[in-house]
C-alpha cells in the first residue's frame, strides 16, 4: 500500500532554497552577521571613546608665561643688587617666593595635616635663608640638614590623627617635595656669596625663564603636536623654549668674564632650561593623573603657579651644582 512520505519533493525544494544556518565548528564556521562585534572589541572601543581631550586655554598659557617671566626677573635683579652687606633684601624676596611655593604645593599636593606641613615648610625655609645669609662660610650642607629636619618634623605632625597616619606611607614623597622645594631657594643666597655665583644665577635664571616663557607662549599660539590628549601642552613649545633659553644663555656667556664662555653659558642655560621645563611638564602630567583618578580639583591659582615655582627651585640646585662641578 502506498504510504505518505513526509520528505516529498516539495519539502526538498524548500530545504534547498533555505538550508538554514550551519552550526559553528571547524567545518561549519560562518562569518558573523553585519553589526555583530566580539565583546572584547566593543569594550576597547568604549575605552577609546572615553578619553577626554583637554583643550588648551591660550589666556591661561599667557598668564603662566607672564608669571614665569616676572619670577625670573625678580630672582635676577635680587641677585645682582645684593652685596656683602645687602643680602637681607634678597632673602626677603626669596622668602616671599618660598611662601608662594609652599602655599601652591600644599594646596596642589594635599598632604596629610596640610596646615601643619605648610607651617613647618615655611619655618624651614626661613631658617635656611637665615643660615645662608649669616653663615661664616657659604655651604650647602646646613641647608640640606634644615630640609631633612623639616621633613622629619612635618611627618611627625602627620601621625597624631588616625586619618592622616594612614596616608603617611603614600604622602611622605609629597611632604619632602614641599619642604625641600621651599628650602632649595636658599641656595641662591649661597651663590651670591661666591665669586662667580651671581653671574651663574644670571645665566641660569635667564635660560630657565625664557624657556618657560617661550614654551607657554607657543602653547597659546600653536599647541601641536600634543604631548598627550589629557595634557594641554605642545611639543613645539617644549623644544622651542629649551632652544631659546640655551641660545640666550650662550649669548650672555660671551659677554661675561672668565670662566664664562659661550659654550659654558650654553651648557648652563641648557641644564637650567631643561630642568625648569621638565618640572613644569611633570606638574601638568600629575594634574592630568588626578583628573583621571577622579580626585577633587585644587584651587586653580595653586595648580598653575606650582609649575614655574618648582622649575626655579630645581634650577637653583642645578645652578649650585654647575658652579662647583663644572665652572670651578
Amino acid at each position: 500500500m502506498p504510504q505518505d512520505d513526509a520528505w516529498d519533493a516539495e519539502t526538498s525544494q524548500k530545504v534547498a532554497r533555505n538550508p538554514g544556518r550551519p552550526k559553528p565548528g571547524f567545518y561549519g564556521a560562518v562569518p558573523d552577521e553585519e553589526g555583530e562585534q566580539p565583546p572584547g572589541e566593543s569594550e576597547e572601543d568604549d575605552e577609546f571613546e572615553e578619553i577626554e581631550v583637554v583643550p588648551v586655554r591660550p589666556r591661561l598659557s599667557i598668564a603662566i608665561a607672564g608669571f614665569a617671566g616676572l619670577l625670573a626677573i625678580a630672582l635676577v635683579l635680587g641677585s645682582v643688587t645684593s652685596g656683602p652687606d645687602a643680602r637681607l633684601s634678597y632673602a626677603i624676596v626669596l622668602f616671599g617666593v618660598q611662601l608662594l611655593g609652599v602655599l601652591a604645593w600644599t594646596m596642589a599636593l594635599q598632604p596629610p595635616a596640610a596646615v601643619a606641613t605648610a607651617a613647618v615648610a615655611a619655618v624651614a625655609a626661613l631658617i635656611a635663608d637665615y643660615l645662608a645669609v649669616t653663615g661664616e662660610t657659604p655651604a650647602l650642607m646646613p641647608i640640606l640638614y634644615v630640609g631633612a629636619a623639616g621633613t622629619a618634623v612635618a611627618l611627625v605632625c602627620q601621625v597624631f590623627k588616625a586619618d592622616d597616619r594612614h596616608r603617611i606611607s603614600d604622602s611622605y614623597r609629597s611632604t619632602s617635595m614641599i619642604v625641600f622645594g621651599a628650602v632649595a631657594y636658599a641656595t641662591l643666597i649661597i651663590l651670591t656669596r661666591q665669586p662667580i655665583g651671581t653671574q651663574a644665577i644670571l645665566v641660569c635664571c635667564t635660560g630657565a625663564g625664557l624657556a618657560l616663557l617661550v614654551s607657554r607662549l607657543t602653547d597659546a599660539i600653536f599647541p601641536k603636536p600634543r604631548i598627550a590628549a589629557q595634557v594641554p601642552r605642545g611639543a613645539t613649545g617644549i623644544v622651542l623654549g629649551a632652544m631659546v633659553g640655551t641660545l640666550a644663555a650662550a649669548m650672555l656667556g660671551s659677554y661675561l668674564v672668565l670662566p664664562f664662555t659661550p659654550a659654558k653659558g650654553a651648557v648652563l642655560g641648557l641644564v637650567a632650561a631643561v630642568a625648569a621645563i621638565l618640572v613644569d611638564l611633570a606638574v601638568n602630567f600629575s594634574e592630568a593623573g588626578r583628573r583621571l583618578a577622579g580626585d577633587a580639583p585644587t584651587f586653580w591659582l595653586a595648580r598653575h603657579m606650582q609649575g614655574p615655582l618648582g622649575g626655579f627651585a630645581l634650577m637653583s640646585v642645578a645652578a649650585y651644582a654647575l658652579v662647583h662641578l663644572y665652572l670651578s
